[in-house]
């Protein structure tokens, strides 16, 4: 009887661990599903979610900007057909923090747009609108958002980056300044690598 017993709790463990383990796969499915459809919302995205095919992809790291909850990282990206030799090129901003990381894709005709509305989220001023508090924020196609945010007239303006539904991560001025120079500098690398030779 002990021995039955015993052979029906072992059961009911491996029926918990197995149920916890199609959970964890699951998580991590959905997760992994979500952020290829962020990157299909790009060009290089769906460039690079060809199948079939071969393609390279050339990256080169620019820079890291390192805050209190995330390293963000960006790099340059050229993905090249081989049977077609057309090419695509972006950017990825890795978003890495204790819990997750994130990699959204921006094409490189987001870019300037992206400089321009960065530059104005870190200008921005109260006088935007008479009420007493405001966000503003910029978005690029793949969901990444650059955010300024006031609850008082008289108080500061905070400024932070979010990616898909992760929490707001907090830059202060010079943060978002080293990140705007960042994308500003892998802009004009690829510029210089797109160009007619």
């Amino acid at each position: 009887m002990n021995h039955e017993a015993n052979i029906f709790k072992s059961d009911g463990i491996m029926r918990k661990f197995c149920v916890v383990l199609i959970a964890a796969g699951c998580s991590l499915a959905f997760a992994a599903r979500a952020q290829d459809t962020n990157a299909l919302k790009t060009e290089i995205g769906l460039f690079e979610a060809q199948t079939g095919v071969v393609s390279v992809r050339g990256f080169g790291q620019i820079g890291s900007v390192s805050t209190s909850a995330a390293v963000i990282s960006v790099r340059c990206k050229e993905s090249t057909s081989v049977a077609t030799g057309r090419k695509d090129y972006g950017i990825a901003v890795e978003i890495e923090t204790n819990q997750r990381r994130g990699l959204a894709l921006v094409d490189s005709d987001e870019l300037a747009s992206l400089i321009n509305g960065m530059d104005y989220l870190g200008k921005i001023s109260h006088g935007v609108t008479a009420l007493s508090g405001f966000e503003a924020t910029y978005t690029t196609k793949s969901g990444l958002r650059f955010v300024a945010f006031s609850n008082k007239r008289q108080g500061g303006i905070l400024t932070s980056l979010q990616y898909d539904d992760s929490p707001r991560i907090s830059l202060t001025s010079d943060q978002w300044n080293q990140l705007v120079n960042l994308i500003g500098q892998a802009k004009t690398t690829l510029d210089s690598s797109s160009a007619p030779k």
